[in-house]
């Protein structure tokens, strides 16, 4: 392919990314609207993540054993754009489904939240064929050394979606309106503000979806990308894989179960189903552990997973989805936390509620959007002054959209928050600067910058607490393309099932939020940042472990 013809395939392939980051974010005003609509707890209403994020997961292990039954990966038979296009038709079923899902519910009626769930399953299994195939093919279209800055422009179109999509999704269910607490409960006990709007929104998300499949099936530039290499079957691998989502799903499930018919827990149920979450994350560590250990002694039937740098950056993805969602996740339960009488939540702020929460979800997901803008600044190939100019200029305009889309909808931050998250961009400046371009150096920083945030969270309160954590979006914005560059470099013929593992992992964004949310159950939401700052630490191992494994390998990255 022609140089043009690679940016006009890319300008096609980043629309689906928009589509990701836009319902991903929503999710941030959702979860907290279904815990009061709903009458659930802060665990259950992380089961949003679970569902649409554990559909990665399935999606991805269908996809592998299937191709390992018929010895032939299904994903290269298709082809990236047809891969694609079947995961945007499967998203398209799913946010259609939401609509008979609640037809008809009212609030209180927590059973029909495990319809909502469905449907968001479905729309997950979707975005999984969508991923599997798409970063891949971004890679793939131009030098691979330059793969993670075209990874970062399509993240900085996926960063735009989860920006706007708080504000919509806020827009769409409580109204322009600016509502009290007491006037929001009692609005949501009289049905005043109902799943209609929600159902209204699937749907015209829906026919996006179908737009989009139209616009992959009839674009004459954007090639199909199949790949002739012969495939290896992975029996290990995937064995592992099996028993690891019978014990994880087998946990989670139930303790969901566990909720059937339960009014009130006792402290030794709580108990239990916390002890059951920890079991369902520590058995992803282990079954890392055990292909990490293993493959490196005997490498036949692990696949991809006989190289380390994929190994270890599976569980750096999972962490690091796991981290980037329950962040954002459990903000909104953050905000709106009230301690005793007082009138202020858990960091010393004014109690904030359901309507008013768009406006900091949207700034944390934007924290994202700003750091992808600035990744993929390389792909346009500036000179070495304007580059530096860019890294200092960018961050700020981006900042700009942010608080004008905000504005636009009547949203306005005060002088005193948008002076606390420029300082927060600033140090993320810093950490371009030091960063270089290169993939571990960023990890390294970042993790850092993350780890010094969520402390900076625990420790304080009130605005310097508020945007330590808000600060998660900023440092994690990079992560995603530096990981997946890394942990696929030197695969070769290994290359796609590489990735489909990856994307498996995903799964961090299905589990780590659940178990946060049982932490701030039994504890309280701010000490349950804690499991973020583990997430961060693990990060910066991985950064510093993969470098002396490709170097070992000889591989440049």
């Amino acid at each position: 392919m022609s140089n043009q013809n690679n940016k006009s395939a890319l300008a096609t392939l980043v629309t689906v990314f928009f589509f990701w980051g836009f319902i991903a974010a929503s999710n941030g005003v959702f979860i907290p609207f279904c815990k009061t609509y709903f009458n659930i707890d802060q665990f259950q209403s992380q089961l949003v993540d679970f569902a649409f994020y554990g559909a990665y997961y399935i999606g991805a292990l269908l996809l592998f054993i299937m191709s390992g039954s018929i010895k032939k990966d299904i994903m290269n038979s298709w082809g990236y754009k047809s891969g694609i296009i079947y995961g945007l038709l499967l998203s398209a079923v799913g946010a259609f489904v939401m609509y008979p899902a609640t037809a008809g519910a009212e609030q209180g009626q927590t059973g029909v939240f495990y319809f909502v769930l469905v449907a968001l399953f479905i729309v997950g299994l979707g975005f999984s064929l969508q991923q599997t195939a798409a970063n891949p093919f971004a890679i793939a279209l131009g030098d691979p050394k330059t793969g993670s800055h075209r990874l970062n422009l399509a993240g900085g179109i996926n960063s735009f979606g989860t920006t706007i999509g708080p504000i919509v999704v806020s827009l769409v269910i409580f109204g322009a309106a600016s509502w009290s607490t007491d006037e929001l409960a009692e609005m949501i006990s009289n049905n005043e503000i109902t799943l209609v709007t929600v159902q209204g929104l699937y749907l015209g998300v829906g026919a996006l979806f179908l737009l989009a499949a139209a616009l992959f099936y009839f674009s004459k530039k954007l090639p199909a990308l199949k790949s002739d290499v012969v495939f290896e079957t992975a029996n290990k691998a995937r064995n592992l894989l099996v028993v690891l989502t019978i014990v994880v799903f087998g946990c989670i499930g139930y303790v969901i179960s566990s909720y059937i018919g339960d009014t009130e827990a006792s402290k030794e149920l709580e108990n239990l189903r916390l002890t059951l979450l920890f079991i369902a994350l520590i058995a992803v560590i282990i079954a890392v552990f055990v292909a990490y250990s293993s493959a490196s002694k005997k490498p036949e039937g692990w696949g991809a997973m006989k190289y380390p740098q994929l190994v270890l950056g599976m569980l750096a993805i999972f962490t690091y989805v796991g981290v980037e969602v329950t962040i954002g996740s459990n903000l909104g339960e953050l905000l709106k936390k009230g301690v005793a009488d007082t009138g202020l939540n858990a960091l010393g702020l004014p109690v904030l509620n359901d309507s008013q929460l768009g406006i900091y979800i949207s700034l944390y997901w934007g924290g994202l959007m700003i750091g992808r803008w600035v990744g993929a600044i390389t792909v346009f190939n500036p000179g070495e002054g304007l580059k530096k100019v860019l890294l200092v200029l960018v961050p700020y305009v981006a900042f700009g959209v942010i608080l004008a889309v905000n504005y636009i909808v009547g949203n306005e931050f005060t002088t005193n928050e948008i002076l606390f998250f420029a300082i927060c961009i600033a140090l993320q400046i810093v950490g371009f600067f030091l960063s270089k371009d290169r993939p571990v150096k960023t990890l390294k920083i970042f993790s850092l910058l993350g780890i010094i945030g969520m402390l900076v969270g625990l420790f304080a309160s009130g605005n310097v607490a508020l945007f330590a954590f808000l600060s998660g979006g900023l440092f994690c914005s990079i992560m995603w393309p530096c990981i997946f560059t890394l942990s696929i470099a030197g695969l070769g013929k290994y290359t796609s099932q590489g990735s489909a593992f990856l994307i498996m992992m995903i799964l961090g964004g299905a589990i780590i939020p659940p178990v946060q949310g049982k932490l701030a159950d039994i504890y309280s939401i701010q000490s349950s940042y804690w499991i973020a700052v583990a997430c961060f630490i693990y990060l910066l191992f991985y950064a510093f472990r993969t470098k002396t494994i490709l170097d070992k390998q000889g591989v440049t990255y």
